[in-house]
């Protein structure tokens, strides 16, 4: 691996490791949500919904655990409820629809391109980036998140729907992600305008489908929504959540900079997929280790995952960290004091 022993900003180590340039140590960026908003007392609801909530408790973590970045992945439902979804909030889990959107074919004429400072649940999280650059910008990279073109599509039509509609009715999905996909360009946009250096794209619906449909259909609309975030100036995250074995090696193909990896994907094997130039982020398990196990099951997976997926690599568990996760587990594999960082962060760094 790439070692430098002079000291690096938390951006400079993300954008060192996606060059493939030394750096420091491993980069370490874990997705947080409703643990960082229990972390600062407030409700998920609270978190998802104010974007100066959100601002605060993506701060407060990063401060208290050393990580490398800030995130706004927040809740699915931001960019439906722009296109006119509505929800009820509960307090402590993601919003319930009331009815889907897109019930019919025809529907889709109700999508317009949105323009995210005017809706409101949008305009917290463009403003929530702006608060996170403010505070912590100048050393940590700021991601800004939209969602993916057949996630959206999923929210809004709902997820059996849209499934069947890519295998039977595939004309009725693209005219669809037409709009959707030039939505998300616009959001991330106005998030890379407001100081986001990175913006996640997350598509989970994707790992539910397999190779041919995602190369029919899918891939080609993930590669135009990520080459409109990379003219905006920022690097691109895709986070597909679950079993995406069979096909990260299509993912790579999108042009996203890092791809996040779940926790029952083998790294090993998505380095061979992807080939050595894209940088993978993962993969440990964050409810068997993180969650449920201690401090020494968590670190000896990270340091695995760190021997194991090569030089363009970025540590964080799988997905989101689980409400409940103790903090002596965080810290475990979080370089909470850059004086005593974890030796999981050095694996390899010292041949």
């Amino acid at each position: 691996m790439n070692y430098q022993k002079t000291p690096m900003t938390s951006k400079e180590r993300i954008w060192a490791t996606v060059k493939g340039q030394p750096r420091d140590r491993i980069a370490v960026t874990p997705l947080f949500m409703q643990w960082a908003a229990a972390f600062e007392g407030y409700s998920y609801r609270d978190y998802y919904l104010n974007g100066r909530v959100l601002a605060d408790c993506q701060v407060a973590v990063a401060r208290a655990l050393n990580t490398d970045s800030v995130s706004n992945i927040s809740a699915p439902w931001a960019e439906a409820s722009a296109y006119g979804m509505e929800f009820t909030y509960p307090e402590d889990s993601v919003g319930i629809p009331k009815e889907y959107l897109l019930r019919e074919p025809g529907d889709i004429a109700k999508l317009r391109v949105l323009s995210p400072r005017e809706h409101g649940v949008l305009s917290e999280l463009v403003g929530a980036v702006a608060l996170e650059a403010e505070q912590v910008g100048q050393t940590q990279s700021v991601i800004g998140w939209v969602e993916g073109p057949l996630a959206e599509y999923a929210e809004l039509r709902g997820l059996q729907e849209a499934m069947t509609d890519l295998m039977d009715y595939p004309e009725v999905f693209h005219e669809a992600a037409e709009i959707l996909v030039e939505s998300a360009i616009v959001f991330a946009r106005d998030q890379v305008e407001a100081g986001a250096d990175i913006v996640g794209v997350g598509d989970a619906a994707a790992s539910l489908i397999g190779p041919a449909l995602y190369r029919e259909h899918v891939l080609g609309w993930e590669r135009k929504l990520i080459e409109g975030i990379q003219e905006a100036g920022a690097l691109v995250k895709l986070h597909v959540c679950g079993n995406i074995s069979a096909i990260i090696g299509d993912m790579a193909k999108t042009g996203a900079e890092m791809i996040d990896v779940d926790w029952m994907v083998s790294l090993k094997e998505s380095r061979k997929q992807v080939g050595p130039d894209t940088t993978l982020c993962g993969n440990f398990d964050p409810t068997a280790v993180l969650l449920q196990g201690d401090p020494e099951v968590v670190a000896e997976a990270a340091r695995n995952c760190v021997a194991t997926a090569g030089d363009k690599f970025i540590l964080q568990p799988g997905c989101e960290v689980p409400p409940g996760t103790p903090m002596e587990n965080l810290r475990a594999f979080c370089p909470v004091d850059d004086c005593q960082i974890m030796s999981c962060l050095r694996t390899g760094y010292d041949k």
